[in-house]
């Protein structure tokens, strides 16, 4: 929060709450325990806001099996970067401002982390140990082209409120298969009369 919260911030929330947040004495980087470990590992997805050579903010959706985003030290994440669309705007943004926020959901725990930090892109064909390291799953090694590592400063667990639930398919399925083995066991009574 010692990052965000700049003046301008601060003159907001005077203007609007009559005070404003102020954090004295944060660490110099926020080392990660083993809730955020867990809370990450666990995501299918996040967000990656990036900024552009003329200061505009940039927001990619990533998206990968459970764990692909993965913590490597109190400090660092990684991740392989898959084939996509070809346009490489984080790529690119990265090459010339290496900071970016990072925003994980948990939409069915109602849970988000914010994490701020410095990027850097690595070649795949470069670091062939790292993209094995990084890589989602054997069937996805050969899609990787590049590895995004990120230098964690700070992260945040964030305001629960209103985030709404939502459920994946497989979340769906999981959650109404006690329902739907009593829904056959009745009609199985049902026919059997």
């Amino acid at each position: 929060m010692q990052l965000m919260l700049t003046p301008e911030v601060q003159a907001a929330e005077e203007h609007y709450f009559g005070r404003h947040h102020a954090v004295a004495d944060a660490p110099e980087r926020d080392p990660f325990t083993g809730d955020e470990a867990e809370f990450i590992a666990a995501r299918d997805s996040f967000y990656i806001a990036t900024i552009n050579s003329d200061g505009w903010p940039y927001i990619q959706h990533r998206g990968g099996p459970p764990g692909f985003l993965k913590v490597l030290g109190p400090n660092l994440l990684g991740f392989a970067d898959l084939k996509g669309n070809r346009q490489l705007i984080s790529v690119g943004n990265l090459a010339g401002e290496d900071r970016v926020a990072l925003f994980l959901m948990d939409y069915p725990g109602q849970q988000r982390l914010k994490i701020l930090g410095h990027a850097h892109v690595l070649d795949a064909r470069e670091n062939p140990a790292l993209a094995d390291q990084l890589s989602p799953s054997a069937e996805l090694r050969d899609k990787i082209e590049r590895i995004i590592m990120i230098a964690t400063i700070s992260f945040d667990w964030n305001c629960s409120q209103y985030i709404t639930q939502r459920f994946t398919a497989d979340e769906v399925v999981k959650l109404s298969a006690g329902l739907r083995d009593r829904i056959a066991e009745l009609e199985t009574r049902l026919g059997g009369k």
